[in-house]
């Protein structure tokens, strides 16, 4: 793992999930390495009712029953869509069940207006098949193809991105779960195995940029994401993945919990001002998601670290904060502007301490942008 800059679930979390393994004496479907029971406590973490020797940590802080749906569908033999916001943890779920259900979360197609059909088929490699012709030994898989061949789950990365075209080629796939070879004479046909599906993701706010067909949409279960509102939820993912950050960069930094209440608070105040604008024009182009509150945090931290004191203070997470969300200049600026002079300062009136100095930096941040 010290060789990797980010190491997958799989890695991540190796020796959890062999002991997991040793333990669960739950019927698995088809190559499982996990029994479904087992999947959503690898993912949402253990309870004493739970009876095991030790604890497992929770991994994705949302609603059990979109764990369950999901892992209810890979039982079946339908794709998985996960659909939400930008930022609600979907293609972090995907890669754990990936983990728990096969030990591979890196078959993963990323759906861009590049991504052709080869990318989910196949290709081939031009060298060999100068040389040798066209065989199975030149030919190149794609990340499906070769989880249809191990019976493993296969990742497609923001399916509405990807053309029509590769959409179309996903239904034949879902539907009859076998991949032709038409420039082969024999050994032609690529059939997959049991426990083979596909885990998906979409923008909710790319609905209209590559809209799926009524055909392939058949071919899903829908799980939808939504958006963590809730604070105390919100305040432990942002604690996880802030601890991973110290823990990777090898940081001695206390994240002091006033600053993270005024984190959160300020986002929720944000996503409050955006619900009654009347013109996206009024809205920030940021998602407010809680992803990016994270890369906020991330952005205050480092700087902290590298040109401070190493003490995270309300001025410099201003600064980031204000650094990170205006995206558009005039329009976020303005907005930006008017919530630190309208919300902010109220905050700062009421509450003083660590709101004045966030206050401050706040102001500084946007007069250095102006």
């Amino acid at each position: 793992m010290s060789d990797m800059l980010r190491a997958p679930a799989e890695v991540k979390y190796a020796e959890e999930l062999e002991w997991l393994e040793s333990v669960d004496d739950g019927a698995k479907p088809f190559s499982w390495r996990l029994s479904p029971k087992m999947v959503r406590l690898f993912i949402l973490g253990s309870e004493p009712s739970d009876g095991l020797d030790r604890e497992i940590p929770q991994k994705w802080f949302g609603d059990r029953t979109f764990v369950e749906r999901s892992i209810v569908t890979l039982a079946s033999d339908r794709g998985l869509l996960l659909i939400g916001d930008p930022g609600t943890g979907k293609s972090w779920l995907a890669e754990l069940l990936s983990a728990a259900i096969c030990r591979d979360s890196t078959l993963v197609v990323q759906g861009t207006a590049g991504t052709t059909e080869d990318h989910i088929k196949y290709s081939w490699n031009v060298s060999m098949v100068i040389a040798k012709g066209q065989s199975r030994e030149s030919m190149i898989p794609s990340p499906i193809m070769t989880a249809m061949e191990q019976g493993a789950i296969g990742r497609f990365e923001e399916l509405t991105r990807s053309t029509s075209d590769v959409q179309d080629a996903l239904i034949s796939i879902l539907s009859e779960k076998y991949v032709s070879i038409p420039e082969l004479d024999e050994d032609n046909t690529v059939f997959a195995k049991p426990g083979f599906s596909i885990i998906a993701t979409a923008n909710s706010r790319d609905k209209g940029v590559n809209d799926l067909s009524s055909a392939l949409k058949r071919r899903f279960n829908f799980v939808r994401i939504p958006v963590v509102t809730n604070k105390r939820s919100e305040s432990e993912i942002v604690r996880f993945r802030t601890t991973e950050l110290l823990r990777r960069h090898s940081i001695d930094l206390e994240v002091p919990l006033t600053l993270l209440d005024i984190l959160l608070q300020s986002f929720t105040d944000l996503r409050a001002a955006a619900e009654s604008a009347t013109s996206d024009d009024e809205k920030l182009e940021s998602a407010l998601s809680t992803a990016e509150q994270i890369g906020v945090l991330e952005d205050a931290i480092l700087h902290s670290r590298f040109f401070g004191d190493s003490t995270l203070r309300a001025q410099t997470l201003a600064g980031s904060m204000v650094g990170s969300l205006v995206r558009r200049n005039p329009e976020d600026l303005t907005i930006m502007n008017k919530f630190w002079h309208g919300v902010v300062e109220k905050h700062s009136k009421s509450s003083g301490g660590e709101w004045t100095e966030f206050l401050e930096g706040g102001k500084q941040a946007i007069e250095t942008l102006s």
